[in-house]
């Protein structure tokens, strides 16, 4: 079972709209406790982030850094500039937004977090308003869960129909799978769908295959 960005996002969002003033979002920033927020426009549509380091920029180029020459400057690219000068939610956000939708899974919303570099994920509907957030915290949630719940999951998937011919232990969410499988391709699918399982942290392939392979372990993203 993959979990859905729907399992584990938040619902209740602090949005703000395009015209929000740099003013009114670094108080937000700072009295929610957060570190991003998504723009919506009059529809409730997700058109773009402003985060923390979006504003960040206009306190770092307060003492006229901009108008130097030499490394300094160099560290400073036009974009950053850009943002320093902009006044409103509209003008600092970055776009188009990085979005996932709430039938994605956790696995692609991690996927998302970890190629852009960002550290939340506006989350919208079908028509693309927006229906919550997902945060890295969200994501790494999956890897709460029991022992003992995996361990059902695992006798319940559908390669191990006769799970009597497997020795099966999860320890801190490391699946061991041992025994000997009818076959090799048998083998390397049972050990493909348990990687998969929700909270799954690695599986540890002790399988006896008939072409004496050396054993393996595979570990998920998520």
């Amino acid at each position: 079972m993959s979990a859905k960005v729907a399992d584990v996002m938040t619902r209740s969002v602090i949005a703000v709209r395009r015209n929000a003033s740099f003013k009114e979002l670094a108080v937000k920033l700072r009295d929610e406790r957060i570190s991003a927020f998504p723009v919506i426009d009059d529809d409730d549509r997700v058109i773009g982030v402003v985060s923390e380091a979006d504003l960040i920029a206009k306190e770092a180029t307060a003492g006229g850094y901009e108008d130097f020459t030499g490394p300094l400057a160099s560290l400073l690219h036009r974009h950053e500039l850009e943002k320093a000068r902009a006044l409103t939610a509209g003008e600092l956000m970055s776009k188009p937004p990085v979005i996932v939708r709430p039938d994605d899974t956790v696995s692609y919303a991690a996927q998302l977090m970890y190629d852009h570099r960002v550290k939340r994920l506006p989350v919208v509907d079908g028509a693309g308003r927006l229906a919550g957030i997902v945060s890295r915290t969200d994501v790494l949630s999956v890897f709460s869960r029991p022992d003992k719940e995996i361990t059902h999951d695992v006798m319940l998937s559908r390669f191990l129909t006769d799970p009597l011919p497997y020795r099966i232990t999860v320890k801190d969410g490391v699946v061991t799978l041992a025994g000997e499988p009818e076959s090799d391709s048998l083998g390397h699918e049972i050990v493909r769908t348990v990687r998969h399982i929700e909270g799954v942290v690695a599986v540890r392939d002790r399988l006896a295959y008939r072409s004496d392979e050396p054993t393996r372990t595979f570990r998920p993203l998520v």
